[in-house]
């Protein structure tokens, strides 16, 4: 095995989308080299600093935003008007409501405390990467390829197709239609995904009333839903389960890492197999 650094351990993560550019919700936070064994999680804390170090391991790879990664996460929402416009939505109205997202997340990390977790990596000395959207789009193409290599005729096709995913199928959270029904048919449907977090309440509006019958989400809240809800939005929306999708992109970056020699302890991770 070739030296590996915390910048290899990035381009295999943009490799897995089949990206050069490192989005603004990932980044190199304490470089490192000379890595041998890294802790991989989806939240990490200084507790997992601290349980990496006593595993004996030389890097930590967390997937949700870190320090000022955590504070430019709202710049990767952008996607989301790409996504709306291939789907048939205005570019004014997707960015009306892209710009909604973005406003909420921003206020809401504006008061974050950012850089206590990554200052207590540097005063460790540890190693510190997280890779958010790459791996999320890893998650986006494979859920793609596999709801469009079954039958989507009706809601509960795309449900059964997803639910046949290893990591959702270990999951103890099922796939869930949050709004609308199962009997209902799928129609023009659109996997919204790997733009920074779930659209809410006002993409899901823009998408159907715009000719999207069936939106799938990775997770919702429960605020979102209830504005959906009370306003009897016709259309159906897919939650297909947080965990389960998060551990998709990171078990296929962790395979990555062990098949170019490294030892990987992946935390929390639900089954690939």
């Amino acid at each position: 095995m070739s030296d590996v650094d915390t910048d290899r351990i990035m381009k295999v993560g943009l490799d897995l989308a089949g990206w050069k550019k490192t989005p603004a919700d990932s980044m190199v936070h304490v470089k490192g080299k000379n890595i041998k064994k890294v802790l991989i999680a989806i939240d990490v804390s200084t507790a997992e600093l601290l349980l990496a170090r006593s595993l004996g391991c030389d890097a930590v790879i967390a997937h949700h935003p870190l320090g000022k990664a955590a504070i430019n996460f709202y710049h990767v929402f952008d996607r989301h008007v790409d996504y709306m416009i291939e789907h048939g939505v205005p570019k004014k109205i997707a960015k009306e409501a892209t710009a909604k997202l973005k406003e909420r997340v921003e206020t809401r990390t504006h008061a974050t405390i950012y850089n206590d977790i990554v200052g207590a990596a540097r005063a460790m000395n540890m190693p510190l990467v997280n890779i958010h959207q790459p791996c999320d789009e890893y998650m986006r193409q494979t859920i793609l390829n596999k709801i469009e290599s079954k039958k989507t005729d009706y809601v509960y096709d795309i449900v059964e197709s997803v639910s046949e995913i290893p990591e959702f199928r270990h999951a103890e959270t099922r796939v869930q239609i949050r709004h609308g029904s199962e009997k209902n048919r799928a129609g023009h449907w659109a996997l919204v995904i790997a733009a920074g977090t779930n659209g809410g309440y006002s993409i899901a509006k823009a998408y159907f009333e715009h000719g999207v019958d069936t939106v799938i989400y990775l997770h919702i809240d429960y605020s979102d839903l209830v504005k959906m809800r009370e306003e009897k939005l016709h259309g159906n929306l897919i939650v297909l389960g947080h965990l389960a999708g998060d551990s998709l992109g990171l078990n296929a970056l962790a395979d990555k890492l062990e098949q170019m020699g490294l030892e990987t302890v992946r935390i929390g991770l639900l089954p690939s197999r």
